[in-house]
Formats: C-alpha cells, sequence, structure tokens
C-alpha cells in the first residue's frame, strides 16, 4: 500500500517531531512533511504549546502550492479548536490530494475525526505508516489520553550483580560520565522527576536538567512525602523549576507554609497504612496532564511501583562492577512464591554509554 517514497517521508516526519521531543508538553511531539513527483517541497515540527501544528508550520513553509501534493504527518491532523484552529481546516483549504498520517490520535476530540473531516472533502486519506515509530514518539501522550494516566519510566542504575549501593549506602558513582550525561536528556524530555522523601533526605538531590540548562524546559520536580519532612532548605528550591510535594492528610499546616514559603506546591493524596496511594498519585499525575514521568528513587518506592504494576518502563543502566552480596538491592519487592508471578519485561533496546550498558525494558502484562 506504501511506496518507498512514502516511508521515505515519513521517516523524515519522524525525525522532525523528535525536534519536538522537550519542548510540546503537554502536546504530542508531531512532524509533518508536504511532498510531490518524489521531492520534498516543505516540511515543519510543532515546536511549543500554543504555537502552530506540524502541519501548519509545513504549509507555511512551502514556497509554491502544495495543491494536489501529499502531506505526511506523524499523527492523525486534529479537527477542533484548541489552543489553536484545526489542522483539517487548513489542509482542507490548501487543497491537498492526499494525507497520510502514521497514528490515529487517541485524543477523544479528535480520534478518527480528523480522517473523516479530510476524506468528506474529497481528500484521499491512509494511516498507519509506521505506526510503532510514531507510538513510540508519544508513548506519554498515548497513554494519558487512553487510560488517564502517564508513562512511568523507572531509572535505575546497578552493577553487575544488580546492586545499587555499598552496605553504607555509597553509590556515587556507579555509572560513568556518560551514562549520567545521558539521564539528563531524559530528565529534560519528561513532563516530571518524581522521587521519595528518603532519596530527597539521604542525597539531597536538585533532580533537574543540569546540561544545557539555559536552553532547556525544566521538569515539574515531584516528592512523595507522606508526613511531610522535605526540608526547606533542600537542593531542589535552589534551582529553577516547579517543585511538587504530594502528602497524606495528616501532614502539618505548618510544615506545609514552610515549603509554599520555598515555592513549591503542596497537595494532598490519599493514604494507605502510612503511605501514599500511589495509583492515586498516577491519577493525579494524569490530571495535571504529566505525560512521560521519569523516577528517580531508591529501591523502596521503585520496588512499590513495581509491586503495584505502575511501572511502564524500566531504563537501567548497567556498570561492569561487583559490589557483592552485601550491597544494597537494586529494588526491594515482595517474596514471590511462584515464578510465574515474577514482573517481566521486554527489551526494546541496548545502548553502550562509555564504559557502561543502557537497557530500555518495557513491561510485560502481568
Amino acid at each position: 500500500m506504501f511506496s518507498d517514497f512514502d516511508r521515505f517521508c515519513m521517516t523524515r516526519a519522524l525525525k522532525l517531531a523528535e525536534r519536538g521531543f522537550e519542548t510540546t508538553h503537554p502536546n504530542p511531539r508531531v512532524g509533518c512533511v508536504i511532498a510531490r513527483n518524489g521531492q520534498i517541497i516543505a516540511e515543519g515540527w510543532h515546536q511549543q504549546p500554543g504555537e502552530p501544528h506540524a502541519e501548519i508550520n509545513a504549509l507555511r513553509a512551502a514556497n509554491e502550492s502544495v495543491a494536489g501534493a501529499t502531506a505526511y504527518t506523524t499523527l492523525e491532523p486534529c479537527s477542533h479548536h484548541g489552543r489553536t484552529p484545526p489542522c483539517t481546516d487548513a489542509l482542507i483549504q490548501a487543497r491537498l490530494g492526499r494525507v497520510v498520517f502514521a497514528v490515529q490520535d487517541p485524543n477523544p476530540q479528535v480520534s478518527g475525526a480528523g480522517a473523516t473531516a479530510l476524506r468528506e472533502a474529497g481528500i484521499q486519506v491512509e494511516s498507519g505508516l509506521m505506526e510503532a515509530e510514531a507510538i513510540d514518539l508519544n508513548v506519554g501522550f498515548m497513554k494519558r489520553m487512553r487510560q488517564g494516566l502517564p508513562w512511568m519510566r523507572v531509572k535505575l542504575a546497578m552493577s553487575l550483580d544488580g546492586r545499587t549501593a555499598l552496605a553504607g549506602g555509597a553509590s556515587r558513582w556507579i555509572t560513568g560520565e556518560a551514562a549520567r550525561l545521558d539521564v539528563q536528556s531524559w530528565r529534560a524530555r519528561s513532563s516530571a522527576v518524581l522521587t521519595g522523601i528518603g532519596t530527597i533526605l539521604a542525597d539531597d538531590p536538585q533532580l533537574n536538567v543540569r546540561s544545557g540548562a539555559e536552553d532547556r524546559r525544566q521538569p515539574v520536580r515531584i516528592v512523595l512525602d507522606s508526613k511531610l519532612r522535605t526540608p526547606p532548605a533542600a537542593q531542589l528550591f535552589g534551582s529553577a523549576g516547579e517543585v511538587l510535594v504530594l502528602t497524606s492528610a495528616d501532614a502539618t499546616a505548618e510544615r506545609a507554609e514552610a515549603l509554599a514559603a520555598r515555592g513549591a506546591q503542596v497537595e494532598i493524596i490519599p493514604g494507605q497504612r502510612g503511605m501514599l496511594d500511589l495509583a492515586a498519585v498516577l491519577a493525579r499525575l494524569g490530571e495535571l496532564e504529566m505525560n512521560e514521568v521519569l523516577v528517580e528513587a531508591g529501591s523502596s518506592l521503585a520496588g512499590a511501583l513495581l509491586a503495584q504494576r505502575l511501572v511502564d518502563e524500566l531504563l537501567l543502566y548497567v556498570a561492569p562492577k561487583l559490589l557483592g552480596p552485601q550491597a544494597r538491592p537494586l529494588v526491594l519487592t515482595p517474596e514471590l512464591s511462584s515464578l510465574q508471578d515474577a514482573w517481566s519485561f521486554s527489551l526494546i533496546e541496548n545502548r553502550v554509554m562509555g564504559a557502561d550498558l543502557r537497557l530500555r525494558l518495557i513491561a510485560l502484562s502481568a
């Protein structure tokens, strides 16, 4: 159904969409290419929320009429008035002959309606070209639109024997500089970086994007802190970016006021047995339009998320070191009675990072 040139154009559209990796939150990352007679004549991508979508930028970039041409876009063109007018109207007015999109927009306001509007205007519409790649590009947006929840990506670093720190807690640095620099990119593309109060008290991290920070959007830093023990002097408050502290109803107003004075937003989340309800946390992050959340936490919180099947992806850095059986484990999870109950993952990528190895693994259904 699709030609080699179709695939060439969609590949280019996907590369254009990647330029918005760090800037389009909470919108999807979208690229568009317009071509005719085997040549690309215009291209564009969505850059920031509130600004023109990829299709509009491509149309504006054209130095000639696009009547009868084919537009390749990584996501179904929108057909509703949001922050910007419908892209379908602009495509119809430009008299495109054909529109090819990679994946249907999961937004209920759009899903299928964009394709229908184009077809009713007499434009040939085809979909499904490089769909898997387009979904991976916007995995968080897809999940949030379908389930109301963010994509939960847990970042962990370990030795060859699955240890994260020495018995006394020393962990700097298990991985090398290349792996630590790579983490900065994952933070920058995430809507938020989430951690627990244990990590705040033990390591006092900033959790911000430090590499090229002057040009990069800072993710929201989220702290799960049921008893509101976050120190007002924590380094979180010494750098640019929002801080959200989620706590339980029994937290004192005085402590909340002290954190608010440091610029934090404090919200109450239901608790269970002295801990925050993690499912409620994810639901709240979905309400806040968080697409991708990068979890940088200790073994307890990471283990709790795994135990409750709330992890979508593991971003695992493996250092060529052995720390021994007394060192701290990767995650703390309940003891299993059967191998069939194990948390299973599918390896989707492995990449060398300096002396270390980075693995990306997608959680399989229970």
